[in-house]
């Protein structure tokens, strides 16, 4: 069958009425839909038909407006938080002690030596004693090699424009040359400062201004020592930190003692050996039997304030945190303080977050999905957001300095940054620790994770141990450490805990999507029936007119092939096919010019030569010519 006559044939079969022209299509579909507004155009009279027109136009406008702005909100995946609490027994939180100071005084003085009389030298500068009360004894030379690497320096910044640098060292030594230098009246004007050049010797330098000398001190005996610890082996700075065995005194979970075996050592930069109790990583969980002050931890620590290291430790007492098991503690960001000669109770209430993943939130289930490389992953541990943004820092820091820093761990193949071998790290360090650039990309780079674990904690303190009761508990504590009659321990340097949960309700803060699907089509149908009046079977049928516009666009695209086709025929052949008439007619004349001449018949002529082609009669027969219209389709 003729292709258009079948196109027309299945129009007609799904449309009944008119429709084989745009215009016919058009007028049939505001005829029978059920959308409110179009019938009126073509039954109203002319100025009536102008106003509904411009009013559907006006109401069909709005609705794709608000579609729009439907669809927007919808894809933007806006999420709600709900709280619900539960009811539920819980596993007790992976507890982290360290000492505030990283390492024992005494074990590490060697190392420390012309550090610590370097700093107090410039202390000495810098306090301005009168020359009677400086040190009248004869002492070694100082290490300026080590001073000039990172000096400390006094800026007057009397005149804003034009401020004076001044180091330390570079007047005499002698404390009256340097009153001299530096008069009591013109002491208030000066500011210490670290200066950081990017080489020894190099005019490229920053200065780091502090408004109190103490920071100052701090934070160059930081930065020095730093370099110094950095070439010690690690298992030499865990020998030279606090042991478990000296530092846990006495342990008790619920009704069942604990010891210091129970806690798992790790090395922490910032605080030495640090000890885990119920990280999970070797042993299962363990879970509270019930809320309250007598089932959580009691612990017992000695942290030997009077080892800590001077300028380097400035706070006493032990640094805590309470985190989810299998997972790294950052005590910078999120520990707490004990203070020493105190009973510390910590009651703790759980908070459980649960995002909802992408599209809603850039959060990440694991990690994987990062593309920083997680260098605390060393440790066997979850990943955090705090893992993500030191190790981002950390590469950072390989990529621009050359070396790793210390307090972050390291990626293979890469060494901690020394005054040695790095001269210009510390200048490297402050200006990428202070770019807003650098941090942005971390920040971009690391994600939250989905699901997490917070312990808010309720602390509380009283004295311990009391003065009537302190002898005793002195005496007892000295003799349980090291079999000794005489009293080791005081006010200073002990600390007892207590963790536990204050209740078993636990809230769950979680994330559920705002807009759903649900509420998509249920505003888009909303807004589209209070507009037009209309509903899903009028979509259905502006879909079904725009179906019939492409079924009557391909007939007419057909209709104007065959006719393209026709005018080139006749273009090649201009004259027009002979008739059927002519045809017999001019058979008869050749019959009859045959008998005249005497010729043969048709049917009685010679065979032709060998060679030689059969006639072509099939050239003569008249082709029929599609004449259809759409109007042929009677039937």
């Amino acid at each position: 069958m003729n292709l258009k006559k079948y196109l027309v044939r299945a129009l007609h079969r799904l449309q009944k009425g008119p429709g084989y022209t745009y215009k016919e299509l058009l007028v049939w579909y505001c005829d029978n839909t059920n959308t409110h507004g179009p019938k009126r155009i073509i039954k109203e009279g002319p100025k009536k038909k102008l106003i509904w027109f411009f009013l559907t136009l006006l109401f069909a406008s709005l609705v794709f407006w608000q579609w729009g702005i439907l669809i927007n909100t919808y894809l933007s995946y806006n999420v709600t938080s709900s709280l619900s609490i539960g009811f539920k027994t819980m596993k007790f939180p992976a507890v982290t002690v360290c000492n505030a100071n990283p390492f024992k005084y005494s074990e590490v003085k060697h190392l420390l030596k012309e550090l610590d009389r370097l700093i107090e030298a410039a202390l000495e500068r810098i306090l301005q004693p009168t020359p009677g009360n400086g040190s009248e004894n004869v002492s070694p030379p100082l290490d300026l090699e080590l001073w000039n690497q990172i000096p400390l320096v006094l800026i007057d910044e009397h005149d804003k424009d034009n401020p004076i640098i001044l180091d330390i060292f570079e007047t005499n030594q002698t404390a009256g040359g340097n009153e001299t230098a530096m008069g009591k009246e013109t002491k208030k004007k000066y500011k210490l400062a670290v200066k950081l050049c990017s080489h020894q010797g190099s005019d490229n330098c920053t200065y780091r201004n502090f408004t109190s000398a103490a920071q100052a001190v701090t934070e160059w005996y930081i930065l020095q020592s730093t370099s110094i610890l950095s070439k010690v082996p690690l298992h030499e700075r865990i020998r030279m930190g606090y042991q478990a065995e000296d530092m846990i005194l006495a342990c008790l979970y619920g009704a069942e003692p604990c010891n210091y075996k129970n806690f798992t050592q790790i090395y922490h930069p910032d605080h030495g050996n640090c000890y885990i109790f119920n990280w999970g990583m070797d042993e299962e969980a363990l879970n509270s039997s019930n809320p309250g002050a007598e089932f959580g931890l009691k612990l017992i620590l000695d942290i030997s304030q009077q080892d800590y290291i001077p300028y380097l430790s400035s706070a006493a007492g032990a640094r805590l945190m309470l985190h989810q098991q299998k997972s790294f503690p950052f005590l910078k960001d999120q520990g707490i303080y004990a203070m020493a000669g105190t009973e510390t109770s910590i009651g703790v209430l759980v908070d459980e977050l649960e995002r909802m993943g992408y599209p809603y939130s850039d959060c990440t289930m694991n990690g994987s999905d990062v593309p920083v490389k997680n260098l605390y992953s060393q440790y066997n541990t979850s990943y955090s957001i705090q893992a993500c943004l030191r190790s981002c820092f950390q590469n950072h820091m390989v990529e621009i300095c050359g070396c790793g820093h210390y307090m972050f761990p390291l990626p293979e193949g890469v060494s901690y940054c020394n005054n040695e071998d790095n001269p210009g790290w510390a200048y490297c360090y402050s200006s990428l620790r202070s770019s807003i650039k650098q941090r942005q990309i971390c920040i971009d780079s690391c994600k939250e994770t989905c699901n997490d674990t917070q312990y808010k904690m309720t602390i509380s303190m009283a004295d311990w141990p009391s003065e009537a009761s302190e002898d005793w508990i002195f005496h007892i504590l000295s003799y349980e450490r090291d079999m000794s009659t005489n009293v080791t321990l005081d006010r200073n340097g002990i600390i007892k805990l207590n963790i536990y949960f204050q209740e078993y309700n636990y809230r769950t803060i979680s994330e559920s999507a705002a807009t759903t699907i649900v509420w998509l089509l249920s505003s888009l149908g909303g807004q589209f029936g209070f507009w037009m009046g209309g509903s899903v079977l009028c979509l259905i049928e502006f879909g079904e007119i725009i179906i019939d516009s492409l079924w009557i666009t391909i007939i007419n695209v057909i209709g104007w092939c065959k006719g393209l086709k026709q005018r080139r025929a006749q273009a090649r052949y201009p004259d027009a096919p002979p008739t059927v008439s002519e045809l017999v007619e001019a058979h008869t004349n050749l019959g009859f010019q045959h008998e005249a001449t005497g010729a043969l018949p048709r049917d009685e002529a010679l065979p032709p030569e060998p060679g030689t082609p059969p006639p072509n009669y099939d050239s003569l027969r008249v082709q029929p010519l599609d004449v259809l219209g759409p109007d042929s389709d009677a039937e």
